[in-house]
């Protein structure tokens, strides 16, 4: 939006701002005499999200209810990657959030790309590999083993996908597109 900071409701009376330098509380400056939380404004440099489908043109249809519309204002570049991409979509057709092609830099077609984490209509959690992520996180070691794993080891998408994707799910998906 261009402001330096922005009000943020809900955040009164939580330790938050204890631990975090970005906000701090400000009294209404129109004298209510409430106080309420603000935050700096952030401008990344580049936001990447994951969505359900977009068009060759850079429209996404999230497929579920998100702030990716404010996300995709507030980067400098938009990079979506899209579970199914289609020759065009519009914003009647869009489920969940839309965000339209103007906002967008790059679409990069990555069936399970919220893998281990869930596609509201194509999958859900991978809980078997979630307990994974969560028990390698407790330690530097063992989260340092599962990165290089997961991550580090793997030459690209498609070999994630067919080492840590359920082969049920891969299964399910290609039956989908058949």
């Amino acid at each position: 939006m261009g402001v330096p900071y922005v009000p943020v409701m809900g955040l009164v009376g939580t330790d938050l701002l204890a631990r975090r330098d970005d906000m701090v509380m400000s009294p209404d400056p129109f004298g209510s005499g409430k106080s309420t939380v603000v935050a700096k404004a952030m401008r990344p440099d580049i936001a990447v999200f994951h969505v359900e489908k977009a068009d060759r043109y850079g429209n996404v249809s999230c497929g579920y209810p998100v702030e990716a519309v404010v996300l995709s204002e507030a980067a400098t570049h938009v990079i979506v990657t899209a579970e199914t991409i289609v020759d065009r979509l519009t914003e009647k057709e869009a489920v969940g959030c839309f965000v339209p092609a103007i906002l967008v830099d790059s679409v990069v077609h990555a069936p399970f790309g919220a893998h281990p984490g869930a596609m509201t209509s194509c999958y859900g959690i991978d809980k078997a590999h979630m307990t994974r992520y969560a028990a390698a996180a407790k330690d530097e070691a063992s989260f340092a083993e599962y990165v290089k794993s997961c991550v580090f080891d793997v030459a690209g998408h498609e070999q994630y996908v067919e080492r840590f994707v359920p082969r049920e799910w891969r299964e399910a998906a290609r039956s989908r597109v058949a």
